[in-house]
C-alpha cells in the first residue's frame, strides 16, 4: 500500500480552512443571516442575578463554552472513525466545523439570547408547538442523561489509568476559585489572573507527573473506578448549585488555555516531527464487526463536525453570561472551532502516530478499539518524537487534557439536566426548586451509571445510542433557528441545508440500530431508540408545519431592546 501523507500537510490543510471560516463564513453569518447587534440587552443584563445571569468577558465566555462543549466525544469520535480511513473523517470534521458545526452553535446562541436566554425545550415550545416542547424535552432528557453517566464512567476510568493526572485535575478546582476571586472581588486585571492562573495550572502538570495519586484497587468493598464516580458526582452537583461566577465559568477558562496550549503542543509536534500517516485514505480492509460507512461515520464523529450537546450548552449555561450580542461570533462559532482544531489533531495522532501501517492495523482491528487510550498512547508518542519531552509527561499532558474536558462536560451537563427537569416540572404545573431538581437530576444518573455493577460500567449501557440521538438533537435545533429565521425573513438556507442531511443520517443510523437491537435481543435499548425515534419524528412534523406558517406570514417587525449608557460595559473587563 502507498505510504500515507505527511501529517503536517493535513494540519496546514484543516487549519488554514477553519481559520478562513471564521474570518469569512461566521461574518457573513453574523451580518446578514443573524444581524448580531452590539446595543442589543442581553439576557446577562436584562436579568443579572449574579447566580446564572452574570455579563462576562467573551474570552472568559469562550473558555467556558468551548470546555463545556468539547468533553472527550472530540476525541472519542475520531478516534474511532478513522477506522474507515483518514480521509472521510478529516473532510467531515473539517467542512463539517466550517459550514455545520459554527452555523448552529452561534445559531443557538443568538436564538437562546434574543428569547431571555431561554433553553431549547422553552423555545420549541414557542416556535414550534406545546407538543413539540414536550418531545423535545424528552430528547434533551436522555441525551444529558447519556452525557452525565458516561462521562462520570469515562472520567473515572481515565483517572484510574492515569493517576499522574489526578494532581492537575483536582488542583484546577483550587485555582479556579481563586481566578474567579480575582476577577470578580479583586478586580484584578485580566491579562494578569490568566497569567498567574494558567501559570499555577501548568506548574501542577508535572508535580502530578512526579507524584502520582491513586485509589487502592479496592477500598471499603468498592473498587477505585466507584470512589471517583462519586467524588464526581458530588463535585458536579456541587458545582452545577454555586454561581457560575464562583467555580465553572472560572475554571473552563482556565482548562480552556491550558488545553489550548495543549493543542498547541500536539500541533507543534506535528510540524517538528512531521510523521507520516500510516492509515489507509480509504480502509477497503475493515473488520468484521465495522458497520456501514454511511451513515454511520456522521454519527460517530458528533463533537468536532457538529453536536446537538453544544445547543444545550448555548442556550443552557452561554446565552445566560454573554455581554454583547455580537460576542457571539467569537464564543459560539470559534468556539466550534477550537473543537474541530481538537477533533483534526485527533484525527492526525490516531493515524500518525505508530510506526507502521501493520502497528496501526494491530490496535484498529475491532470497531471497538478505538478510544481514548489510543489518543493519549500515540499522542505522547508524537509530542516525544516532536518536542523531546519525556513520554510519560507527554502522555500525562494529554491524559490531563482528555479528563479536564470530560470533567467540566459533565459538570455542566448536570446544571443543564436541572434546567431540564425544572422544565419538565412546569409541563406539569410543579414548581421545583434547585436544589430537588439538582437531586432527581443527580439520582437518575448516578442510578443509571451503577445499574450494571459498582464499577460504572451502567454509564456507557446506553452510550451506543449518543450518536444518532446528539445528532437528531442538532437537527431538532437547527429547525427551531429555521423558523426563527423565516419569522424574521432572515436567510435561512445556511441552516435549512444542514438541518436537512443531518436529520437524514440520524433518522438512517437510528433506524439501522433498531434492527440491530431486536437482533441482538437488547430490549432497552430497542425501547429507548423507538422512543427517541418517534420523538424526533414528530417534533420535526410540527417543525415542518411551523415552517410552511412562517414562510406564509409577514416578517416580523425587530424586536431590539437596546443598551442603556450606564448598562454598557467596558470593553475587557470581567463583571459580576
Amino acid at each position: 500500500m502507498n505510504e500515507g501523507p505527511n501529517a503536517l500537510l493535513l494540519a496546514v490543510i484543516g487549519v488554514i480552512i477553519m481559520i478562513a471560516g471564521y474570518f469569512l463564513y461566521s461574518k457573513y453569518l453574523s451580518k446578514k443571516v443573524f444581524k448580531l447587534n452590539a446595543e442589543f440587552k442581553t439576557p446577562a443584563h436584562a436579568f443579572n442575578d449574579g447566580t446564572d445571569y452574570v455579563p462576562t468577558n467573551k474570552f472568559v465566555l469562550w473558555g467556558h463554552h468551548f470546555t463545556s462543549v468539547a468533553g472527550a466525544a472530540p476525541i472519542v469520535g475520531p478516534a474511532i472513525a478513522v477506522i474507515w480511513g483518514w480521509l472521510p473523517a478529516f473532510l467531515w470534521v473539517v467542512f463539517g466545523t466550517v459550514f455545520f458545526a459554527g452555523m448552529h452553535d452561534l445559531g443557538s446562541l443568538w436564538a437562546s439570547a434574543r428569547n431571555k436566554g431561554q433553553s431549547l425545550g422553552t423555545l420549541s415550545g414557542r416556535y414550534i408547538g406545546p407538543r413539540g416542547r414536550n418531545l423535545f424535552l424528552v430528547v434533551i432528557f436522555f441525551l444529558l442523561m447519556m452525557v452525565i453517566a458516561a462521562f462520570a464512567t469515562v472520567t473515572s476510568g481515565l483517572l484510574v489509568d492515569s493517576p499522574t493526572a489526578v494532581i492537575p485535575t483536582w488542583g484546577a478546582l483550587i485555582i479556579a476559585v481563586f481566578v474567579g476571586q480575582a476577577m470578580y472581588r479583586w478586580n484584578w486585571n485580566l491579562p494578569i489572573v490568566t497569567v498567574v492562573g494558567v501559570a499555577a495550572l501548568c506548574i501542577l502538570v508535572p508535580i502530578g507527573n512526579a507524584f502520582p495519586l491513586a485509589f487502592p484497587e479496592e477500598l471499603m468493598g468498592l473498587p477505585a473506578e466507584t470512589w471517583w464516580i462519586l467524588i464526581l458526582f458530588v463535585y458536579g452537583a456541587v458545582a452545577s448549585l454555586l454561581p457560575v461566577w464562583v467555580l465553572m465559568q472560572p475554571r473552563d477558562y482556565i482548562n480552556g488555555l491550558l488545553l489550548f496550549i495543549g493543542l498547541g503542543i500536539l500541533y507543534a509536534s506535528f510540524a517538528i516531527a512531521t510523521p507520516t500517516v500510516v492509515a489507509p485514505a480509504i480502509n477497503e480492509n475493515v473488520p468484521a464487526d465495522t458497520p456501514s460507512l454511511m451513515p454511520l461515520l456522521f454519527v460517530t464523529i458528533a463533537c468536532g463536525a457538529i453536536s446537538g450537546f453544544h445547543g444545550t450548552v448555548s442556550s443552557g449555561t452561554t446565552a445566560k453570561q454573554i455581554d454583547r450580542e455580537t460576542d457571539g461570533r467569537f464564543v459560539g462559532y470559534f468556539g466550534a472551532v477550537g473543537e474541530g482544531l481538537l477533533a483534526l489533531g485527533t484525527i492526525i495522532v490516531v493515524t500518525a502516530g505508530f510506526r507502521t501501517l501493520a502497528d496501526w492495523e494491530e490496535i484498529y482491528s475491532s470497531f471497538e478499539n478505538g478510544g481514548v487510550e489510543v489518543f493519549v498512547e500515540a499522542g505522547g508518542t508524537l509530542v516525544n518524537q516532536g518536542l523531546g519531552l519525556p513520554e510519560s509527561l507527554s502522555s500525562t499532558i494529554l491524559a490531563t487534557m482528555a479528563v479536564l474536558f470530560a470533567a467540566t462536560t459533565m459538570d455542566t451537563a448536570v446544571r443543564l439536566q436541572r434546567y431540564v427537569v425544572q422544565e419538565i416540572g412546569e409541563v406539569f404545573n410543579l414548581r421545583i426548586g434547585m436544589y430537588t431538581a439538582t437531586a432527581i437530576a443527580v439520582g437518575v444518573c448516578l442510578a443509571l451509571t451503577f445499574s450494571a455493577g459498582a464499577d460504572g460500567s451502567g454509564g456507557v449501557l446506553i452510550w451506543p445510542l449518543f450518536g444518532t440521538t446528539n445528532q437528531l438533537l442538532a437537527a431538532l435545533t437547527l429547525g427551531i433557528i429555521v423558523v426563527m429565521l423565516m419569522r424574521k425573513g432572515r436567510p435561512y438556507l445556511p441552516a435549512l441545508i444542514p438541518m436537512v442531511f443531518v436529520l437524514f443520517v440520524s433518522i438512517y443510523a437510528l433506524i439501522i440500530q433498531v434492527g440491530q437491537f431486536y437482533n441482538q435481543g437488547n430490549w432497552l435499548l430497542f425501547g429507548l431508540d423507538i422512543v427517541i425515534l418517534i420523538a424526533a419524528v414528530w417534533v420535526m412534523i410540527e417543525a415542518s408545519l411551523a415552517m410552511v406558517r412562517a414562510r406564509t406570514q409577514q416578517p416580523e417587525p425587530e424586536d431590539d431592546e437596546l443598551l442603556t449608557a450606564d448598562e454598557k460595559l467596558p470593553v475587557g473587563t470581567p463583571q459580576k
